[in-house]
């Protein structure tokens, strides 16, 4: 299969580049390295660098290449910045899902894998979150994503375009080979954070507030292991290519852990001491998320493989070897 991977010079789009080649199909990647890095894919990859809204670049590599399918990752994803800057998530989410929805129907590209958000849900006291839960952002990260799902559904009845929207819950860890992992700058995941402790890179660890209505008072999140999340991804595909209607699914484990939890993991794994302080609360965040992983384990037969001390082991074992990320000019 000749896939289409926007934003696959990210985290989660090079880890499914690199899922995606060992099942045996065909990559094209599309990324303006703004914050991917050209160095977590493989060399002889076929990568064009450029920007999804950029509506001639796009309708180029819809020219040049065979494309069965589209995976879509490139979005700007820092819940903090997108409460002090909306207009730049409003821009750069929703507008290069258009220009893309816009190159697919010219293009007669029929399949999309869209990577959505938790997000989208905004605070609900009441889990595990199931797909049928109402869509209350409460920041405009995930407004965005949401108004991306929108776009793709009226796309499906208007131009035949087929997708699924994966909403992803904490997606976190590294390829099991150590070869690829996850690297931010600034880094604001709070696992590869914690890992910088033991690492020396910060002091201690910062926790954003500890009142929330929570068992320790920290907040408490899903995680997920990228891997695993990738593999989602290629069932999802494998669905729409068996002629199944459009769809979403969460993405988690369905066991919720809380920053603390995290912590005392991680201090585990690495044998190593976090000094640890309370912060404020970050703007936006809600207390709780936890999916209800049944409807994507049900229709698309995903299994999880991986637990929060492999996600946390994986993590580390790429840190370790990549103290540095992809090095000083990572995005050449």
């Amino acid at each position: 299969m000749n896939i289409l991977v926007l934003g696959g010079a990210g985290y989660i789009g090079s880890h499914f580049v690199k899922k995606a080649l060992e099942a045996n199909n065909q990559i094209i990647v599309i990324d303006n390295l703004s914050t991917g890095h050209k160095k977590s894919l493989p060399q002889n990859i076929k990568f064009y660098q450029g920007d999804v809204r950029d509506e001639k670049f796009i309708d180029n590599v819809f020219k040049k290449e065979k494309i069965d399918a589209c995976v879509h990752f490139c979005a700007f994803s820092l819940v903090g910045e997108s409460m002090k800057d909306p207009l730049k998530y409003f821009d750069n989410n929703v507008i290069g899902a258009i220009r893309l929805v816009e190159a697919m129907a010219k293009h007669n590209i029929k399949k999309i894998v869209f990577s959505s958000t938790a997000a989208v849900y905004g605070s609900h006291d009441k889990m595990p979150i199931t797909e049928d839960y109402s869509t209350e952002p409460t920041n405009p990260y995930g407004e965005s994503k949401l108004f991306m799902e929108k776009i793709f559904k009226w796309s499906d009845l208007a131009y035949g375009i087929k997708y699924v929207s994966l909403r992803y819950f904490n997606v976190a860890g590294a390829a099991s080979d150590g070869t690829i992992g996850e690297v931010h700058n600034p880094e604001t995941h709070l696992i590869p954070i914690v890992l910088e402790v033991p690492l020396n890179k910060r002091d201690k660890l910062t926790i954003f507030g500890d009142d929330y209505k929570t068992k320790d008072g920290t907040c408490i999140r899903d995680y997920i292991h990228v891997e695993d999340l990738t593999e989602a991804h290629l069932l999802a595909l494998d669905y729409l290519n068996k002629g199944n209607e459009s769809n979403i699914f969460n993405l988690g484990s369905q066991t919720g852990y809380s920053n603390l939890e995290i912590l005392n993991t991680a201090k585990k794994v690495t044998e190593k001491p976090i000094p640890v302080v309370i912060g404020d609360r970050r703007p936006g965040d809600p207390d709780m998320l936890i999916a209800s992983n049944q409807k994507a384990k049900e229709v698309l037969r995903w299994e999880i493989k991986r637990d929060i001390k492999q996600i946390i082991s994986t993590a580390w074992q790429f840190h370790q070897k990549h103290p540095n990320g992809y090095g000083e000019d990572e995005n050449d």
